[in-house]
């Protein structure tokens, strides 16, 4: 038996004023995708903002149905929406943000796992790691720079890559 171990890499802020002019800014076009949330049934709001290499900002919010199985969250539809409008396109960085009216969301809400491993494949297609920003409005936001420090064990299966 061998026992190993890993470490991730992040960086914690106390709030937008720590960070840099173009973070903040995504974070807070994550904060205006909440606008476009459809979440009748959970009343829990998540926004993404992806900005692609050369600076165009996609936006995506969670949308839900009534079949829960059904719905699909803020980064897949970000994510895909770029994927089929400009499959060639390179995502630099993303800020995920979330809001609900019943409750006070103290730390910043991450992504489940699902979303990972589309972000994963993402990166492995574009061959960059994206840099991504959790954002808990008017609270912390933890930046990371690459699915793998998030997901260190995720599915790949290169035999499959055509």
């Amino acid at each position: 038996m061998n026992e190993r171990n890993f470490s991730i890499s992040y960086q914690s802020f106390k709030g937008l004023e720590e960070l840099s002019e173009n973070d903040k800014a995504l974070c807070l076009k994550a904060e205006e995708a909440l606008n476009t949330s459809y979440s009748p049934y959970s009343r829990f709001k998540v926004g993404a903002a992806l900005q692609l290499k050369g600076g165009q900002v996609v936006l995506g919010s969670n949308q839900e149905n009534v079949a829960y199985p059904s719905g699909l969250c803020a980064e897949r539809v970000a994510l895909f929406a770029i994927g089929s409008s400009d499959p060639n396109a390179v995502i630099e960085s993303m800020a995920i943000t979330a809001k609900t009216d019943n409750f006070v969301i103290e730390k910043p809400v991450t992504s489940c796992g699902a979303c990972l491993q589309v972000m994963a494949e993402v990166e492995q297609k574009q061959k960059q790691e994206i840099e991504v920003l959790f954002y808990c409005i008017n609270g912390e936001i933890i930046k990371v720079k690459g699915i793998k420090n998030l997901l260190p064990f995720v599915f790949t299966e290169v035999r499959l890559v055509v």
